[in-house]
This record gives structure tokens, sequence and C-alpha cells, in this order.
């Protein structure tokens, strides 16, 4: 497929379906800085080396508080503890000491998916919550667990299943607060639930006291907003379908921006009514995917997708957003999100059904390739140190200088068993790996450079 072309931006001003009846946080954010960006009261009250939400603190993969250990044992970094863990690819997500674990299990006779708060010292479990699970894939039928990390603030845990149920709860005690069966209410079609490929997958943004979330409904309810306090709309807009791309927030020219790749496009929405600043076409019909979250850097918004979309440099201004350059040679990622370092995007390119990905530098400006790993495999990565953590599909971690003139890995390490899908989380010198049976805790961080006691066993998630 030729690369993506899109040289007409829009600016559309449609109006969304308020409910009179929901009462919203005011909008407080200021933020002039995309790297610091305030996604209400999930960021803004975060401690230092939490990992509260998809992609860390900012939603970026950077981990800017951590200190790294660049040199590992024989055997790799330390294992701290692990654990069983039912079925998903949810990532975690940590505040404090308790990492949030979610899950789909079959447990005492119940088919739920399962929100875990564990130690993050040791991996004990603290306490555990079920929702009834109702998601029934169309492709994979093994692959039913639950693919959005959670969202945590302060005192509570959001969730958003495979089938589509978002969920509000305690973080102390994991008492469910709210819930409501998104899907069912917007995606429901003769009497069956539309769950797309693989159910639920873009993990929601918290703005204020809004939830955003890409629902994919029609007549006006491609995206909500939900109330965080009480689980009711406040407003409803678009016909957007829905993607696996989480959405990030950033605030240009005193205007606040919450931005979503959806199914077909990519889509600047206000997040105090639904208004709609601009959006253009990214994506492919068929049977394709957008999954990577796009990246934000000054008034640069950088978006990838892989199935011959490629990427594409979108430049926003008070009017809208044009296009700086649109190809598919520099990445094509199928659903990691590359990492920006200095202005330049580390990530990997290609598919990991097709079995074929390189990891790959381009610069962020031009598109350029810097250099390139053939054969690397699908990887996720985190940031932090000014060095890259790369978790590969196979479990192997490799450990490795963020510089745009070569790839000098410092070390690596077989680090899980299986296959791993889950997108990595850093907090406070811990490394948190989820492949499809257990989650492993290993001490990256410099304190962790002394010799390492046995790892814990945290006891059975599934």
């Amino acid at each position: 497929m030729p690369p993506l072309q899109c040289r007409i931006f829009v600016t559309f001003t449609g109006t969304a379906k308020t409910n009179p009846d929901s009462i919203a946080m005011p909008f407080r954010c200021v933020c002039l800085s995309i790297w610091t960006l305030a996604l209400g009261f999930a960021c803004a009250q975060t401690v230092a080396g939490d990992w509260p939400q998809i992609l860390g603190p900012s939603r970026n993969g950077l981990a800017p508080q951590e200190t790294l250990s660049t040199a590992w044992p024989t055997g790799g970094p330390p294992l701290l503890w692990k654990r069983k863990i039912g079925r998903g690819y949810a990532g975690i997500a940590v505040r404090g000491e308790r990492a949030i674990l979610f899950y789909r299990d079959n447990r005492d006779r119940k088919d739920e998916e399962v929100i875990e708060a564990v130690h993050v010292t040791d991996g004990r479990s603290l306490w555990k919550s079920g929702i009834q699970a109702h998601f029934a894939p169309s492709i994979f039928p093994v692959e039913d667990g639950p693919l959005c990390v959670p969202l945590v603030t302060e005192n509570r845990v959001f969730t958003f299943g495979g089938g589509g149920d978002l969920a509000a709860l305690d973080l102390k005690n994991g008492r469910i607060l709210w819930n409501r069966a998104l899907y069912r209410e917007y995606r429901s079609r003769g009497g069956s639930i539309d769950f797309g490929y693989f159910g639920a997958g873009s993990a929601p943004i918290l703005e204020g006291n809004r939830l955003l979330v890409n629902v994919g409904g029609k007549q006006g309810t491609g995206i909500v907003a939900v109330d965080a306090t009480t689980g009711k709309n406040i407003w409803e807009a678009t016909d957007e379908g829905a993607s696996y791309s989480a959405p990030v927030a950033c605030t240009l020219a005193g205007k606040r921006h919450v931005i979503f790749v959806t199914r077909y496009h990519t889509i600047s929405i206000d997040p105090q009514d639904g208004h709609v600043h601009f959006r253009f076409p990214f994506g492919r019909r068929g049977p394709t995917v957008n999954a990577a979250s796009p990246i934000l850097h000054d008034d640069l918004l950088f978006t990838t997708a892989s199935y011959g979309v490629g990427s594409r440099l979108t430049r926003i201004h008070s009017e809208g957003a044009e296009k700086v350059w649109a190809n598919d040679r520099g990445f094509a990622s199928q659903y990691n999100t590359p990492i920006l370092h200095r202005g330049y995007l580390y990530g990997t390119d290609g598919r990991a059904d097709l079995g074929s990905a390189s990891l790959r530098c381009i610069q962020m400006q031009t598109g350029k390739v810097m250099w390139e790993v053939a054969d690397f495999g699908v990887a996720a990565a985190i940031l932090a140190d000014q060095h890259l953590l790369i978790i590969r599909a196979d479990g192997k971690l490799i450990l490795a200088p963020a510089k745009p003139d070569r790839f000098i890995p410092q070390a690596e390490a077989q680090v899980a068993n299986g296959t791993v899908r889950a997108l990595p989380a850093l907090s406070a010198g811990r490394l948190f790996i989820r492949d499809q049976n257990q989650v492993y805790c290993y001490g990256v961080g410099a304190a962790y450079l002394q010799a390492s006691k046995p790892a814990a066993t945290g006891g059975g998630g599934s």
C-alpha cells in the first residue's frame, strides 16, 4: 500500500451531547509543556516513582524519577518476586506500595475479570475484587482477558475490561464503587454486542474528574466522558469507531487537547464539552487495528500504525493541524508505542503475526531512519536514566543507552518464560513484566546492584 497521504486537514466544529445533570470538577490544568502533561488528579498528585497508568506518569513511556543499574549480574537483574496471573494482556499499574493486576479468572466457579492489589515488595495479595466477564472473542477464543492497563489515582482504581465494562474501585480495599457496561449500552447490535476483534482496548484517560473513553458507539457516542465520582455521563461526542490506542493530552496556546487515534482517524477533543478541535484520516479499512498511542512534543504530534498505514508527523496550531510528513518507511508499529528522546524515536517496526519486526531509531522531525536492527522482534520499551529498557515478546530484556548514532546493548537477560505482550511498568527501581501465565518483578534500579535475596513467590492469581 502506498504511504498515507493526507494533504487536507479538517477543523470540525461539532457539538457534543451533554448531560445537564452531571456536575464535573472545574478544569484547572494549565500546562505549557508537553512533557508535564497534567492528566487530572491521576498525575497531579502522583508520588515520585509511581507508574499509575498506561505508559507511565505522562503516558509516554518515560520514567523521569528512576536511576538504573547499568551493570547486571551474569544471570540478569535480581528477580524480587513472581506470581501466577489469569488471562489477559493488561499491564501493571503502580501507586505507592500497591501494584494493580487486571486479569480474567474462573475462580470459585465464577467467570470474572479480576482486579487485584498486591504489595510491590513481595507480591502478596492485599485485596481482590471481581466483575462478571462476558467478552467472547471472535478470532482467538482463548485470548478473552482484559487488555487495558488500570488507571490509579490517590484513592481510586479505574478499569476498562475486555467486554467494555468501565469500573471504579476504592484503592484502599478494592470495593467496587460503580460499574458501567459501556459496550452493552452503546454497541449492542441485534441482540448481540459488537466487541470488535479483540474486545475493548483503548485505555481511558482522566481529565479533571472526567474519564474520556473511546467507546466506538453510533449516533454521537464514539467518545464518552464519564464522571469519575458517580459513573454518570457528562457528554457524548462523535461517531468515531473504537481503536486499541490510548489517548494523550496537552495544552497549546491555552487550548486543551485530548488526542485519540480512533479506528480510522486522529482526533483532538476538548475534554470540557467534547468539541472537536481537529480531525484527519489515519488508518485503513479491513482486518487492521490502530494500537500505538500518539506521541506529543511541543506542537508536534506523531502517530504510527502497521497494516500499510505507516507514520505521520503533524503540527498542531490554533486553527487545527497540518501534515509535516507521512510515509511507511520510518515506523509502522503494530501495537507498541515508540519512545521519544531528544528528538529521536525508538521502537519496533513490523508485525508480530508476520514474524518480522526490526528495532529502529528515526529522527522525529524528518522521519529519517538513523539505525536499524533487523529481525529484532516486536518489543515494548521504557526510557529511564537516559537508557532504554526493552522487553521483547520472547521474554528477553535488553538495556541500552538511547543514542541516535548506533544501538549498543549494555546488558540482556531472559526474564520471562512465556510470550510478553503486556506493557511493562517501572516504579521505584522495580520492573514489572507480565507474560501469559505470570507477573515478574525485577530490581533494575541502582539500589538493587547489591546481591539479591532469593525471589519470593507471591501466591496464585488463577
